[in-house]
């Protein structure tokens, strides 16, 4: 099997897609900055699948230092997963997002087409949906105008990759996440987040774990079931596995378009106190949380259309929402020693 480069390898996802692309028979170079995940995750990685991964510390910003890496390595494909993800932080700091997410991809991108790379995947997501206009939401659905900075990196990157697989050999899947949860099996890799959480289950397990006095619950008057908002809560390694099977897609030359979109979700929405019930279900753990205000910005709700994944990538998650719950507490209490 080929030698694939993953960017933000040592991230959340992209260190769970290493773990898959090992299992695949793929060898791996991880580019990463550390600005949003630990050098100790290699640690992790070392104990699942044997030996230390090959990496290297980049910030890819560094336009020559991207390259050189190309320069040294032959690939196979890659695999992006590296940008500033923050939605809030992207609103104070929109120069920041622009150029970490936008200017690290076309280096990425030049150096793919200098050097003969065709089969490229991107990290995308929901959030290029907006609101959506009907549920679930298929690959069909508009792009609207981004609600933030991070968001429109998405909607720009998808563009560029539009723009550049019409004049290149460059073939490229699009795959849009919705919410990934959960941990390894093994507990040694999963969410790591850097401060306060922006996602809800770190901060459930957090709060679970006595770091977190309580959980807020943003809203319980939507024109939902019990009021809280819906997302699609999909375990991360499905999420990974789904990337090579992508992948492989590429690398058989099998996309019937230069350019292929698959949403990568579980297909069912889970509203923020059915998350709650069933990881207290799940833990035998209660967690303390109270009602607070709407939060702006917040989609009612959010679930994807998977029967293009199931029919064209022959992907379908394996894991349920109690599973990922369960995954995510066993890595929280791991880390914090509990």
């Amino acid at each position: 099997m080929g030698k694939i480069l993953v960017t933000g390898g040592l991230g959340y996802i992209g260190s769970h897609t290493v773990v898959a692309l090992h299992e695949s028979g793929y060898s791996v170079l991880i580019v990463d900055d550390l600005s949003n995940s630990e050098r100790t995750v290699l640690q992790g990685l070392e104990k699942i699948i044997g030996f230390t991964p090959e990496f290297i510390e980049l910030d890819l910003r560094d336009k020559a230092a991207v390259k050189n890496i190309f320069d040294q390595h032959s690939f196979d494909g890659v695999i992006h997963f590296a940008a500033s993800k923050a939605v809030g932080e992207s609103v104070e700091n929109p120069l920041l997002y622009y150029e970490n997410n936008i200017n690290a991809l076309v280096y990425v991108l030049q150096n793919c087409v200098a050097h003969g790379v065709h089969n490229f995947i991107f990290s995308s997501s929901c959030t290029v949906y907006g609101e959506p206009d009907y549920l679930p939401i298929d690959e069909s659905a508009p792009i609207k105008r981004a609600l933030s900075p991070y968001g429109n990196t998405k909607q720009i990157a998808e563009e560029i990759l539009h723009d550049l697989c019409k004049v290149s050999d460059l073939r490229t899947i699009l795959l849009r996440y919705f919410n990934p949860i959960g941990a390894h099996d093994s507990a040694l890799i999963g969410e790591l987040p850097k401060g306060v959480p922006q996602n809800l289950v770190p901060f459930i397990t957090q709060t679970a774990a006595g770091l977190r006095e309580q959980l807020s619950v943003f809203g319980d008057d939507y024109p939902t079931a019990d009021g809280s908002c819906i997302r699609d809560y999909i375990h991360v390694m499905d999420l990974a596995e789904a990337h090579v099977v992508a992948l492989d897609r590429l690398v058989k030359k099998a996309q019937q378009e230069p350019v292929e979109v698959f949403n990568l979700g579980t297909g069912q929405g889970n509203s923020v106190l059915e998350v709650i019930k069933t990881f207290e279900e799940a833990t035998s753990v209660t967690l303390p949380y109270k009602i607070v205000g709407r939060r702006e910005g917040d989609v009612i709700a959010v679930y994807a259309d998977t029967k293009k994944a199931t029919q064209v990538l022959g992907w379908s998650t394996q894991r349920d929402l109690a599973t990922s719950l369960s995954s995510a507490w066993a890595w929280e209490k791991r880390i914090r020693g509990l």
